[in-house]
Order: structure tokens, then C-alpha cells, then sequence
């Protein structure tokens, strides 16, 4: 009897199977990253039901079990900020894409050590009599912190299946071959938003270098089209922005507004408020040398992925250190963000505005003029812009928020295959 009861309690439990596949992947990071998809080589393993009834809904578990590259030597990922989704495709008998998804429960991986992803599960309910196999397919990797970014990962090869649930009774099913859940798509994985599309920032800039006598009290500079050379944590990045300086005199001084004339890219991520801060540094030239610290307030609100990124009026006040004709062109651009730093050169410098300027004690002649602006005095030393590609050749990619740490978070991330990326 004890035998009997052992042998009927077995056939009740349906054992669970474990088996493992590799299969050859592709990881694509995000898009604004302008790094090349990486290829390597997924292992996972499937758990599951070897045997069950029609009706049940069975409970699937997806264990990533090799992450052999390690985490590179840009970014410490901070604990519970990893977390993976994916799909699982259900065959033979019914089809169903099994909607994937594991937890963000992770220990801190520091650069130079092994990527840990936690285990995936999903539901199926069975249809069907018959042999169900389940395969592993595409899947995706969030990280949360310091903001949130995806990357894509997806086979390159036929994925052999990983396990097969026996599925008896119940009879035939009138649906045929077809059943199962809704086809899903796993959050994780989806495709970053697309740059370039944000709105038109406004008209273009006033009709060329302004005079500063008369009595007139403001004056609109020629928008130029500066090439910059970026020095960003991941190397370096070229990029074309149409800039207009304006003035307004105030006294002796003048107050300054350098302007972006056109929008920049979408955000390929949710960027925190208060994270990103933009500041120049205005080239004088003509009887007046030095530079003017002008610079932008932080994002005062959250910016959700896939709206437009602008980068704000710039400010600060212009002391004049010497009397005749001044000019003023885009200098040294610098954007911090979320403790990255970005700065950007021009390549040539073209004025855009010019005064005829009277000298004050203490201006800026042979030196730095620090903004009366808001925010603290121009100290720092760099920050960024962007990265070029935008289909107008005039409109800055992205931040150095973007340049910097959505790429070292997708770095960190995409990198969890081994292999190596493409050239």
C-alpha cells in the first residue's frame, strides 16, 4: 500500500524538468549609445512540468545560467538595479509567446566582476493534448539606476527547444493547433525611442552683428554653426550646433543669452529633475580678451523617455575689459550630469555677435568673467554635449547625461554576453 501510495503520488506531482541551451545572441544597447550591437553567446535553462492536464496553468522559470563576460571597467551596478524580461516560445501542440519576467534582486556588481541576473518565470495554461516544447527567444535588461535604460537581446540562430511538457486528458480541443496565452511582448526588450523627432526650436536667429551705440540697449547676434569636438567617458564624439548670442546692456555690462536654435534629440531614457546642468564658456576676441561664464538652470522636471530634450537658454553677465570693438563666439560648452562630465571644444570659432564696448574696473580683459547668472560661479572644468548623427547635421544629439551615463549604463549591461562587438 505504502509502494502503491508512493507510485500515485509521483504520477500526481509530474515531475519537473531542467534542461539547459546556448544559443547565439545579439544585444543591441541603446541607440543614442552610437555603439555597435554585441554578439555572444546566451545560456539559459528551463524549468517546467514533464507532464500535466489539460486546464492546468503551469508555472515556467527561465535561469540564465552562464554570464561568463564580466562587468567592464566603466560602471560599479548598484544592488536590486537589474532586472530581466523575455519571451518564451511555446510549440507543438498550441503556440503561445510566454511572457518572461524576473525580479530586480541583484547583488552590487562591481566593474571587473560577473553580471547577475536574477531567474525569470511565466505562466502557460495548457489547451491542448499533446507535446508542448518551450524555447527560449528574445529577452531584454533594465537598469534603474542612476536612470533607467534597456538593452535588446535577440537570437541569431535557430533556439532548439530547452523542454517539453506531456499534456494528457481532457480530450480534443476544438481550436486546433493554436492556444495558450495572448502573444506578449516582455517589457524589458522593446526597441529605444528613435532620435532626432523633437519639436522646432523656435525661428531663426537675428540678421547679423549689432553695434553698441546710439543709446540702444539690445542686440541680437548671427546665429553660427559650431563644430565641436567632445571628450565624453566613453571617448571622444563630434557634433554641429547652431548657437546665437544676444545681449542686452545693463550699465556698463551687458547681460548675456546664448541660445540653441534647434531642438535636440528625444530621450532615449527617463532623466531625474535637477540632473543635468549646462554651462559655456563665451570666447571674447577683438579689443576684449577672455571668456564669459554663461549658464543654464537644472531640468526642473523629470524628462520621460521619448519626449524631446532641449537644452535651455544659457546666462551670465559680460564686464567689458577694454573699450573698442568686442566680439563674442561659442566657446567651451560643459554639461554634468548625474556626477558625469562632458566637455566640448570648438573646432573653429565664428562670431556671432560683436559690441562696441567701454572698459570697467575689473572686466574681463586677458581673463575669465565669472556669470552673475543663477547658480554657482563658472568653476568647474567640464560636462558635455552630444554626439552628432542627427539627420540635420545642426541639432545636437543628446546631452552629455546621454553621452556619458545612459552609455556606461548600457555598457555595463549589453556587455553581459561574451563575445565581441562588432566592427
Amino acid at each position: 500500500m505504502l509502494v502503491g501510495a508512493g507510485i500515485l503520488l509521483g504520477v500526481a506531482a509530474a515531475p519537473a524538468q531542467a534542461a539547459e541551451v546556448a544559443y547565439a545572441t545579439e544585444c543591441v544597447p541603446p541607440a543614442i549609445s552610437g555603439l555597435p550591437p554585441v554578439q555572444g553567446t546566451t545560456k539559459v535553462e528551463i524549468t517546467a512540468p514533464a507532464e500535466a492536464k489539460v486546464g492546468d496553468e503551469v508555472t515556467i522559470t527561465w535561469k540564465f545560467t552562464q554570464a561568463a563576460s564580466k562587468n567592464p571597467d566603466v560602471l560599479d551596478l548598484d544592488k536590486d538595479t537589474v532586472k530581466p524580461t523575455g519571451t518564451l516560445k511555446a510549440a507543438g501542440a498550441q503556440t503561445a509567446d510566454v511572457a518572461m519576467e524576473g525580479t530586480r534582486t541583484n547583488p552590487a556588481i562591481p566593474k571587473n566582476s560577473d553580471m547577475k541576473l536574477s531567474d525569470m518565470t511565466g505562466k502557460l495554461k495548457l489547451t491542448t493534448a499533446g507535446d508542448v516544447t518551450l524555447t527560449p527567444d528574445a529577452y531584454g535588461i533594465n537598469v534603474s539606476k542612476p536612470i533607467s535604460t534597456d538593452t535588446k537581446c535577440t537570437p541569431k540562430e535557430t533556439v532548439k527547444s530547452s523542454a517539453t511538457i506531456k499534456v494528457t486528458g481532457g480530450g480534443a480541443s476544438s481550436g486546433g493547433t493554436t492556444g495558450g496565452t495572448p502573444t506578449t511582448t516582455p517589457t524589458g526588450s522593446s526597441t529605444p525611442s528613435p532620435s532626432g523627432s523633437g519639436s522646432d526650436g523656435g525661428t531663426d536667429g537675428g540678421g547679423g552683428d549689432s553695434g553698441g551705440s546710439g543709446g540702444q540697449t539690445d542686440f541680437t547676434g548671427k546665429e553660427v554653426s559650431v563644430p565641436y569636438a567632445c571628450k565624453t567617458p566613453i571617448g571622444d564624439k563630434n557634433a554641429t550646433s547652431p548657437v546665437q548670442i544676444d545681449a542686452k546692456k545693463n550699465g556698463g555690462s551687458y547681460d548675456l543669452t546664448v541660445q540653441f536654435k534647434k531642438s535636440v534629440m528625444d530621450s532615449p531614457a527617463d532623466i531625474p529633475a535637477d540632473s543635468v546642468k549646462p554651462s559655456m564658456e563665451v570666447l571674447l576676441g577683438g579689443a576684449d580678451k577672455g571668456t564669459v561664464h554663461v549658464e543654464g538652470p537644472t531640468n526642473s522636471a523629470a524628462i520621460k523617455s521619448g519626449d524631446p530634450i532641449e537644452v535651455p537658454d544659457l546666462t551670465g553677465t559680460y564686464k567689458p575689459g577694454a573699450t573698442g570693438e568686442s566680439t563674442l563666439s561659442p566657446g567651451v560648452l560643459t554639461v554634468m550630469a548625474l556626477g558625469t562630465t562632458t566637455t566640448c571644444t570648438p573646432t573653429t570659432s565664428e562670431v556671432s555677435l560683436t559690441l562696441d564696448t567701454s572698459e570697467q574696473a575689473s572686466g574681463a580683459s586677458g581673463g575669465g568673467s565669472t556669470s552673475a547668472g543663477s547658480g554657482s560661479a563658472g568653476t568647474s572644468t567640464s560636462g558635455g554635449l552630444a554626439e552628432t548623427g542627427s539627420d540635420s547635421h545642426g541639432a545636437l544629439e543628446a546631452l552629455g547625461l546621454v553621452a556619458g551615463t545612459v552609455v556606461l549604463l548600457g555598457g555595463a549591461v549589453f556587455t553581459f554576453l561574451p563575445g565581441r562587438r562588432t566592427r
